[in-house]
């Protein structure tokens, strides 16, 4: 084990990092499962809200206690962000032995990405926290008739669309493969691995929905297309048999946020 594996290794076992950095999947739990919560409430004709990270958190905030789940969200989002952090930098500590330095570098490069993911939330988390959170399918399709001023901002955002529908992509091979058994300390019981077999799949065709809507809006012009996992529900819903379509895809969602709690207890680290 060279010396940045061991760095790494300190890093995420130390208990306090280790538990808020835990604390991060059982957050990303509650948010999915808000989420999907929405997704089913729009199906049936509920209260209008967006079916995203910040109709999530502006549920969450709106509950008795919601002020501070958010606040240790962030924490526990950040200390989240900063262990990928640590392992695009120094390596994986629970898989010190790569296959091959190609192998490595995939794994960094995973890891930076939901790094990424994580300090998003984070932010997210801060602003709703503090009484100032905005809508992110809003935020997209603002930045989306932006980029559209230029044709290097067209082909930036056909590219980005093409990007998350990989994301997406690789969600669904996860769950179909079920090669996320290999990220537990054990392979858990069949109820579990259901769960994350339909979890993955569930999430990465959302993710890879919302890709193609910003790739639709990049080459439609049309940038309020662009509204991310809102979007990709509203979408869905509006399709034949939409409501019906809609309720599957909530309780996908809201089976990924289940499988979270489990990574939660039982992700190497």
């Amino acid at each position: 084990m060279d010396n940045s594996t061991s760095v790494a290794g300190r890093i995420a076992q130390n208990s306090v990092f280790e538990r808020f950095a835990r604390a991060g999947f059982v957050m990303s739990g509650i948010v999915h499962l808000l989420i999907g919560y929405l997704a089913i409430r729009i199906a049936f004709g509920g209260a209008s809200g967006t079916a995203d990270q910040s109709g999530a958190m502006t549920e969450l905030a709106g509950k008795p206690g919601g002020i501070i789940a958010l606040w240790i969200g962030v924490v526990a989002f950040l200390v989240m962000a900063l262990w990928r952090l640590a392992e695009t930098a120094l390596g994986s500590a629970s898989q010190p032995d790569a296959d091959s330095k190609k192998a490595e570098a995939i794994d960094r490069f995973k890891a930076f990405c939901v790094a990424v993911v994580y300090f998003a939330f984070a932010f997210s988390a801060l602003g709703f926290a503090r009484g100032r959170g905005k809508s992110s399918g809003a935020q997209s399709a603002g930045l989306t008739a932006r980029l559209m001023h230029t044709t290097t901002g067209t082909v930036c955002l056909v590219a980005g669309g093409l990007i998350i529908i990989g994301v997406g992509g690789y969600h669904v091979y996860k769950g179909f493969s079920r090669s996320f058994l290999q990220d537990l300390k054990d392979a858990g019981s069949d109820f579990v691995r259901w769960l994350g077999t339909i979890g993955y799949i569930a999430k990465g065709l959302a993710i890879a929905a919302a890709g193609l809507l910003i790739i639709l809006a990049a080459t439609q012009s049309q940038p309020n297309k662009a509204t991310g996992l809102d979007g990709a529900f509203k979408t869905l819903g509006a399709q034949p048999y939409g409501a019906l379509l809609l309720v599957v895809a909530g309780l996908g969602i809201i089976t990924y946020g289940l499988y979270s709690f489990v990574m939660a207890r039982s992700t190497k680290m």
